[in-house]
């Protein structure tokens, strides 16, 4: 009865779930501003009709533009990750990633060595076992997106190196072609990806990694989280 009930409290906890990014409180009071906005620009106009025209203008635009993203996320926030038993995935507007937990070799909060300290980041790092099955099935536009969203880390982790092997200019877009463990060689934007994945590695420890923007709970609570989901697959 109790190897029971454990094995069904671990089903429980490992349904699916979803992940959603997180609204600040200044986020959802955009709406009320830009409304507010809207009607200053009004009363400017009506009252100071020796204003220029452009600048009411300007504020009504601008009002009008924070109206509308305040609208938005006043809908409720963005789905951001869906976790399964089988794999992790990632959705966004301008596509997304998946990636299987058994190609998954760890995942936790990834750290930045400087002055001889590992220093946590908002960010959580995922190191794969087969670059080959992820990078397949991302589209260009993430692959770009991945590219340029984390480099920021990489020159963290190189400018923390006392002799780096490399220089910043050289792994930052390295677009050489890349075999992979199955003796497929990767070309173009998808070499560039395996090649800075390969460098985020021997920097930093993982391949690739999850901001902190993109989640609702600090970066160590998911991936405390993804790792329930890692150890059951």
């Amino acid at each position: 009865m109790i190897k029971t009930s454990s094995v069904m409290a671990m089903s429980d906890s490992l349904k699916t779930r979803y992940i959603t990014t997180g609204i600040t409180p200044y986020q959802a009071n955009l709406f009320i501003a830009g409304i507010a906005g809207f009607v200053v620009a009004t009363f400017i106009g009506v009252i100071f009709p020796t204003v220029a025209p452009p600048v009411v203008a300007i504020l009504l635009i601008g009002a009008c533009i924070m109206m509308l993203v305040g609208y938005k996320y006043s809908q409720g926030p963005e789905l951001s990750f869906t976790l399964t038993f089988m794999h992790i995935q990632f959705h966004s507007h301008y596509g997304g990633w998946l990636a299987r937990w058994k190609n998954i070799d760890s995942i936790a909060q990834a750290s930045i060595a400087k002055d001889g300290w590992h220093q946590p980041v908002p960010w959580v790092g995922v190191r794969l076992k087969d670059y080959e099955e992820f990078i397949d099935a991302i589209c260009p536009r993430v692959a770009t997106k991945l590219l340029i969203d984390q480099r920021i880390l990489l020159i963290m982790a190189h400018k923390g190196i006392d002799n780096p092997p490399y220089e910043i200019e050289d792994i930052m877009f390295d677009d050489h072609h890349y075999t992979t463990m199955t003796g497929h060689t990767l070309k173009g934007l998808q070499a560039m990806l395996a090649n800075r994945m390969h460098y985020n590695r021997e920097l930093i420890g993982y391949d690739f990694f999850i901001s902190e923007d993109f989640l609702d709970r600090p970066a160590a609570d998911f991936a405390g989280l993804a790792r329930r989901y890692l150890a059951a697959s």
